[in-house]
């Protein structure tokens, strides 16, 4: 009995999780739907990238903050599903999620805002800039197909693995579209891209992921 209890609150608060992306969402549909349409599909539109680089972005305005938070929010429930499939002995339910929310939103709220600090001090070059907003562009973009895809997990009879595969996918071509778009600054800067890489990329997600497994 307390079993089935604990498997229907948790339900429960993936529902409500759930249901506040999707209020998010039309919150940014209400605010700029354009800009909205253009971050879904940046992948595939280097052009509305382009006029976010050129436009003077306030990373604080309400637009970016709430498809901020969508992010998050979303890379946090996959990160607890992974962890509730995948590891043992695990607390599960919202105050696992929770945590798992807090440190991922301290990594990306430090490294985002140690990068704007980076192009808005040091008024780096329009290709940087093109660089840093791409990569951002591109990370809302999956993220709002993986909150299909985390929806399609929680309500079908797909397994979570599905997600998991999903996710790496989506990364790896994101990957592949930041490099391609960006080619011509990171191949005559590749020293320097790689410094980055390592620098803002691999060393903060590593600590990240030890913080939370």
């Amino acid at each position: 009995m307390q079993a089935l209890e604990k498997i229907v609150i948790e339900n429960n608060f993936i529902t409500l999780l759930l249901v506040l992306l999707l209020a998010i969402v039309f919150l940014l549909k209400g605010i700029d739907s354009i800009k909205l349409k253009g971050y879904v599909s940046a992948l595939f539109n280097k052009g509305f990238v382009e006029i976010e680089t050129d436009e003077n972005r306030m990373i604080f305005k309400g637009f970016y903050i709430l498809i901020f938070t969508f992010s998050v929010t979303v890379l946090s429930l996959i990160l607890y599903f992974f962890i509730r499939e995948n590891v043992n002995n695990r607390e599960e339910g919202f105050y696992s999620f929770f945590a798992i929310f807090s440190l991922v939103l301290i990594y990306f709220l430090v490294k985002w805002i140690l990068e704007y600090l980076f192009s808005s001090l040091f008024l780096i070059n329009k290709g940087v800039h093109f660089f840093l907003v791409s990569k951002t562009s591109y990370l809302y973009a999956i993220t709002f197909l993986l909150f299909g895809g985390v929806i399609l997990v929680e309500y079908s009879q797909l397994n979570a693995s599905f997600l998991f595969y999903l996710t790496a996918i989506l990364f790896f071509i994101r990957f592949v579209a930041h490099v391609v778009n960006n080619k011509k600054l990171i191949f005559s800067e590749l020293f320097y891209f790689i410094l980055y890489l390592c620098a803002f990329e691999i060393a903060p997600l590593f600590i990240l992921f030890k913080l939370i497994f």
